[in-house]
């Protein structure tokens, strides 16, 4: 039976450089790719559903551990006929007046978005994006999201001062397998020659140069020749 590593990930996160790199090192080992949304990833690790998981923070850390990975820049998606597409960047003060939809999966740290908020909650990001295309309201999301569900009649602008949203590698807390550590380091950019730990490790110092034979020609730095003696 062929052992397999179960890598879950949730929508708007790629693992696709991270899949290239595992079947470089370990060709006869698949990694096998689930798409979960948001809200259930934690769960899909924690029953052993998958053996890792690409999710956003934050999550129950309960019986798992959780690397971050990396931050997603917020943006703010409107039609593409808004009056916030006049300028290359906004901030919530410029939301004030406007309907804010906060879907149930929304990948954002903060328990109230700015704005004016929908009645209904949407149950996904997806159905709020339709909502957007409707002109029913505005949604911020991380930028990766964004794009994800592009639209020809929507656009989106950085939001400057929203929270952003961390993506992280977590995995349950009890089993850190020889696969896991694999992983581990691929996403921690760790070279297929480096020893195991973390990716910050520093490099190792350059070792003592070596000493001034004694029958080297000239004086040594900082001493003065002797004026030889005439005859």
């Amino acid at each position: 039976m062929t052992t397999s590593f179960r890598l879950g990930y949730v929508p708007g996160v790629t693992p696709t450089k991270w899949v290239r790199i595992w079947q470089e090192r370990l060709p006869r080992i698949p990694l096998d790719l689930i798409q979960v949304p948001a809200a259930e990833a934690a769960a899909l690790v924690r029953t052993r559903g998958a053996d890792a998981a690409l999710l956003r923070l934050p999550i129950d850390r309960t019986g798992l551990h959780a690397i971050p990975l990396y931050a997603e820049t917020p943006v703010v998606v409107v039609p593409k006929d808004h009056l916030v597409t006049a300028a290359d960047e906004v901030t919530t003060e410029d939301l004030v007046d406007e309907i804010m939809l906060h879907p149930l999966d929304d990948a954002l740290d903060w328990q109230r978005p700015p704005g004016l908020l929908a009645d209904d909650r949407p149950a996904t990001t997806a159905d709020a994006i339709e909502l957007v295309a409707a002109g029913v309201g505005v949604l911020v999301v991380p930028q990766s999201l964004a794009r994800l569900y592009h639209r020809k009649d929507l656009t989106y602008r950085p939001l400057l001062d929203a929270p952003e949203s961390s993506v992280a590698l977590s995995w349950p807390e009890d089993e850190t397998t020889e696969l896991m550590e694999q992983f581990i380091g691929i996403v921690r950019g760790r070279t297929v020659n480096s020893t195991r730990g973390p990716a910050t490790d520093k490099p190792p110092a350059k070792p003592p140069a070596k000493a001034r034979s004694r029958g080297s020609a000239g004086p040594q730095p900082g001493k003065r020749a002797k004026p030889r003696r005439r005859s």
